[in-house]
């Protein structure tokens, strides 16, 4: 296939079409070619709320990243209207001088009504991007708060980054998005409050259950000023070899991998109910019974389930 020969060989068109195509779901056999070319790219989510400079972190990142000739692919997710539909995929903009970089590719992707802080097909780009030879994949999340605990389930090294703002480290410990970061950043470290709310982390990190012997960084940063960024990716990297040498890279990996399939497995089936098992016609007749309150929507759960199992 042509395409797919054009794709492996790192042509950003190609691995564009790849992506609307794997995206529209338009051809579902293209997962199954590239899946035997994945495995090789190091995966970084960059999370946290809104306003918290995610993109600018990113924009900063990207350079140190890409020096010894390494590639890097990114994937920024933007909200989609709840009313029109649409999304202004606002990290391409904002990411504009990297885009132009031969080295590095730039997908913006609208959650599409996914809460989770990811589009749904998010972790599907993410191994195109795998596959089409990036060393670096980063994910950067919509910027949801509390719910946004998905990434933790696709990256290897989870960056959670938070602003001198107040209420921030409140949010942060109640939330439980201290529990998917192996980086803790503050942002935007030239405001007021920003040695307040260091402290304020290492206290909440210090009440949290500690399950491995990773000492959990919280870092200072100033992206749009470049400063701190050097010492951030250091600290990636050595995550990196952290989770390599301990042979936790490939467990996580596998546990992962097992979440993945689990989740296919729960869409293929609510696929099927929806096409194949309900009837439709006799479903809307049972809702106007429970709109007249004759039978309740239990019932109907139950009805269905009796047809089923």
């Amino acid at each position: 296939m042509e395409l797919l020969q054009r794709f492996l060989k790192g042509e950003k068109p190609a691995i564009a079409r790849v992506i609307t195509k794997i995206e529209n779901g338009t051809d579902p056999k293209l997962l199954e070619d590239i899946f035997p070319h994945t495995g090789n790219a190091y995966y970084i989510g960059i999370t946290g709320p809104p306003g918290a400079g995610k993109s600018s972190l990113v924009n900063a990142m990207v350079p140190k990243l890409l020096e010894n000739n390494k590639k890097v692919g990114i994937i920024a997710v933007d909200p989609t209207s709840p009313f029109s539909g649409g999304a202004l995929l606002g990290d391409r903009i904002r990411m504009n001088d990297l885009a132009l970089n031969e080295n590095v590719f730039i997908r913006s992707m609208a959650t599409r009504g996914s809460l989770g802080g990811l589009a749904s097909k998010t972790k599907d780009v993410a191994l195109v991007l795998d596959a089409a030879g990036f060393d670096y994949v980063l994910i950067e999340t919509v910027g949801v708060g509390q719910v946004e605990l998905d990434i933790a389930q696709v990256c290897d090294t989870t960056v959670v980054t938070l602003v001198p703002e107040s209420g921030d480290a409140i949010q942060a410990m109640k939330a439980g998005i201290l529990e998917v970061a192996d980086i803790l950043v503050v942002n935007k470290g030239d405001r007021t409050g920003a040695d307040r709310l260091i402290m304020e982390m290492k206290f909440a990190f210090e009440l949290r259950v500690h399950n491995s012997d990773w000492h959990y960084p919280i870092l200072k940063t100033t992206a749009i000023e470049n400063i701190g960024i050097d010492e951030l990716v250091s600290t990636i990297k050595s995550h990196k070899e952290y989770l390599e040498k301990s042979g936790k890279l490939e467990t996580e990996r596998k546990n992962k991998l097992v979440i993945r399939v689990n989740e296919l497995i729960e869409e293929k089936i609510k696929t099927h109910l929806h096409e194949y098992v309900i009837d439709q016609k006799q479903l809307k007749k049972m809702i106007d019974k429970a709109y007249e309150r004759k039978i309740t929507p239990h019932y109907i759960i139950d009805e269905i389930a009796k047809k089923i199992f």
